[in-house]
């Protein structure tokens, strides 16, 4: 667990979604971790597709120099 234990960690989950979620604190403590792990997820960029062979061709033809 990390240094502090449960509490201390507990509450710095709990000042880091109110500051990245804007929750307030009976949001954090009646929220599953499923909850706050969907909300966080929510926040990062989607994964991109690495490119495949037709989109490669289609930006060699828009950017013939490359």
């Amino acid at each position: 667990m990390a240094e502090g234990g449960f509490a201390a960690t507990a509450a710095r989950l709990a000042g880091m979604a109110g500051a990245m979620l804007g929750w307030r604190p009976d949001e954090f403590w009646t929220a599953t971790p499923a909850d706050l792990a969907l909300a966080v997820t929510g926040l990062a960029p989607a994964a991109e597709q690495p490119a495949d062979a037709t989109l490669l061709t289609r930006l060699k033809e828009m950017y013939p120099d490359g």
